[in-house]
């Protein structure tokens, strides 16, 4: 059984808010850093992304992947899921970000889990480092991103 990394933080902001900047992948290089380009490859019946196209650089490590999404929680979204469709550097990478209201509405925990496998060997306690990383600083970015009015900046979000 694999072993996952999770992280959560509060976003000064309503669940929406949050999803309509997660769900606006082209916008990712704005904000997430590692991600260079992000490109939506098909969508659900409701606009949603079905399969993203990223490439990273994350310094020493660089790859394209492809990601298959899951939304759930309709009308109102509040967790996405994604796992790996094709990568040259991974074997597997399977995640969540799960949202939850807090403060009346007016704020949302988010919470971020990611388990990822390299194609390389690699020792659990440094992978579980890297995941974490990738977390903290995906969490971080996308706080800023959300506070600083990112979901109006997104108009093409869904």
């Amino acid at each position: 059984m694999a072993e996952h990394t999770s992280s959560s933080i509060t976003v000064d902001a309503a669940p929406e808010a949050v999803m309509k900047v997660i769900s606006d992948f082209p916008r990712y290089p704005e904000w997430a850093g590692e991600v260079k380009e992000a490109e939506i490859l098909g969508t659900d019946e409701q606009g949603r992304a079905e399969q993203v196209r990223l490439l990273l650089d994350a310094g020493a490590i660089k790859d394209e992947h492809t990601l298959a999404y899951e939304w759930i929680g309709d009308p109102e979204v509040h967790e996405v899921r994604w796992s790996l469709v094709k990568s040259q550097m991974l074997r597997s990478l399977d995640g969540v970000y799960r949202l939850t209201p807090v403060g009346g509405g007016e704020r949302t925990e988010v919470m971020y889990q990611l388990t990822v496998d390299v194609k390389i060997p690699m020792l659990g306690m440094i992978k579980r480092k890297a995941e974490k990383v990738i977390i903290d600083r995906a969490l971080d970015g996308l706080k800023k991103r959300v506070e600083a009015g990112g979901a109006e900046a997104s108009g093409e979000g869904n």
